[in-house]
């Protein structure tokens, strides 16, 4: 069958139009974000030994890139802190991760040789409460004083957060 140009330009034009829809659908809806691995906040240099950022907000199905910034880290999974359905991971030192948030929930993450330093994270990932009494209580065996400090910081964020998406 022949068709006119104006046809065969209709026709191109719906296509192209389908194909953008759905890699706009895609992108939307699986995110990668980036924490970064710091010796030190450029934002903040009195901030050191952290990840950037601390508490990330992200949904089911997104990734997560662990940069390392600086060199002498790592990024892993705290015991407890991993939702149900949820992977644990372990980077080696110096090594850029990605991990694939599979289940709904808080992951709470450190960097092992700078733990006691307060270089921990959160990850929040669709309904991050069903977790988090969990991640409470796995938080009480971190140690170091400026982990405990972080860790209360970043649990009043996250508590303000659940607050203002109706969770709490």
């Amino acid at each position: 069958m022949q068709h006119t140009r104006r046809q065969h330009l209709i026709m191109l034009g719906g296509a192209f139009a389908g194909t953008v829809a759905s890699l706009g659908t895609a992108t939307a809806q699986d995110a990668t974000h980036q924490v970064e691995m710091l010796n030190v906040d450029p934002d903040d240099r009195q901030q050191r030994m952290l990840f950037k950022p601390g508490v990330l907000r992200a949904q089911l199905g997104d990734t997560v890139k662990f940069v390392a910034s600086d060199r002498g880290h790592n990024a892993q999974s705290i015991d407890g802190m991993t939702p149900d359905g949820a992977e644990d991971f372990r980077g080696r030192i110096n090594e850029e991760i990605e991990i694939t948030l599979s289940a709904e929930g808080t992951y709470g993450y450190l960097c092992q040789p700078h733990q006691t330093m307060g270089m921990i994270g959160f990850i929040l990932v669709g309904d991050f409460t069903t977790n988090l009494d969990a991640v409470r209580e796995a938080a009480g065996s971190l140690r170091g004083r400026d982990t405990s400090r972080r860790v209360a910081e970043y649990l009043a964020e996250i508590d303000a957060i659940a607050t203002d998406e109706g969770l709490a």
